[in-house]
């Protein structure tokens, strides 16, 4: 972000009209001075004054003007002694909004709104309520491209939006991710993914991302992770034709296998509205022990336990030219990085202490 030029709060700002030389006292002056105060005739041998010390639209009466003494005190309160400079970086975040002074990307990514709202929303959740444990970051590759890959589950994609905000804390780096077409076939939600650095999980575009050095994340899974009833747990599905791999090798990126454990226990799934999912179109409607049963009260995901691990990179560059054109070359380090994060998961869940601890 750039640096905020910083008025303190309750202060005159920047000089104006009003530092002008004057030959009367001021609006503010006179109300000082109680009723007895008398107008001076003016000096003849002065300078004229344009300005107006009565009350105009721009310029308010005393009586009218804000008290900023309460509201400084309240931001300093708020977020202490950096108050005032949080505020001046909202302030220029809110008028380069307003006036259309920032940049997107060629995919629609909005590295701005991202950092200041989407993420920013999604830090206490990750922090106090599913109190997510980081290890392994140092596996994350400062500089240069590289695809993280994840199990996916949980109902609800949390994960994924989840393990974007612990990329951008911890590795101080972005994370554009790759999601399926219904995301942007939704209103809203596809633009707000566009704006949040999600691209369509397909091989031109994850190449593309890949070359010009972004850190990538890829769901395999997909809906059939999302989707798993709450008794195959922690069971990963199949990880498709390995497209990911594929991309990778013709990129020459390493590949991250990542963790996650938590996910599955925030809307446990117990059944599936098939018929209403058919006619709406989507892969399923949850049923869960509080949706739909409780309505929008059902939709507050339980409390339960993180642990994300990030794990020792594999590497796709030493492969041959043409491997990534090889089915079972591109089969066998498909398998190889799932099998890696189905025994991490394991692994994972015997040093948890329980779902909520």
């Amino acid at each position: 972000m750039a640096d905020a030029d910083v008025i303190p709060i309750g202060s005159g700002g920047r000089p104006g009209r009003g530092s002008a030389r004057r030959t009367t006292p001021s609006a503010a002056a006179r109300s000082l001075a109680g009723k007895n105060y008398q107008r001076p005739e003016p000096d003849p041998q002065s300078e004229p004054d344009d300005l107006v010390d009565g009350p105009t639209a721009e310029q308010p009466a005393v009586d009218e003007l804000p008290d900023f003494a309460g509201f400084e005190q309240v931001v300093r309160d708020m977020f202490g002694d950096a108050g005032e400079r949080k505020v001046a970086e909202w302030l220029a975040f809110l008028r380069r909004r307003l006036t259309g002074q920032y940049e997107v990307d060629e995919f629609g990514y909005d590295a701005e709104l991202t950092d200041q709202v989407l993420l920013s929303g999604l830090r206490p959740l990750a922090e106090k309520w599913f109190r997510v444990e980081v290890r392994g970051i140092e596996n994350i590759p400062d500089t240069g491209s590289a695809l993280i890959v994840a199990n996916h589950s949980g109902t609800m994609p949390l994960d994924g939006l989840i393990t974007q905000l612990v990329v951008a804390d911890h590795a101080n780096r972005p994370l554009r991710t790759l999601a399926a077409d219904l995301v942007f076939r939704t209103p809203f939600v596809g633009e707000l993914a566009r704006k949040g650095g999600a691209t369509l999980a397909c091989n031109d575009d994850a190449e593309r991302l890949l070359r010009e050095g972004n850190l990538v994340g890829v769901w395999p899974e997909g809906f059939k992770g999302l989707g798993k009833p709450f008794s195959e747990r922690y069971k990963l599905q199949r990880f498709g034709r390995g497209g990911f791999v594929s991309a990778a090798m013709r990129t020459g990126v390493p590949i991250v296998p990542c963790s996650i454990v938590g996910a599955e226990e925030i809307y446990p799934l117990v059944g599936n509205i098939a018929s209403l999912a058919r006619l709406l179109g989507v892969p399923y409607i949850p049923v869960t022990p509080f949706f739909p049963l409780l309505g929008p009260l059902g939709l507050i995901p339980l409390p339960s336990k993180w642990l994300i691990e990030f794990g020792e990179p594999i590497r796709t560059d030493e492969f041959p030219e043409g491997a990534a054109d090889d089915p079972m070359l591109v089969f066998n380090v498909t398998d190889q990085v799932r099998e890696t994060i189905q025994q991490t998961l394991y692994a994972l869940l015997m040093q948890r202490r329980s779902v909520f601890f």
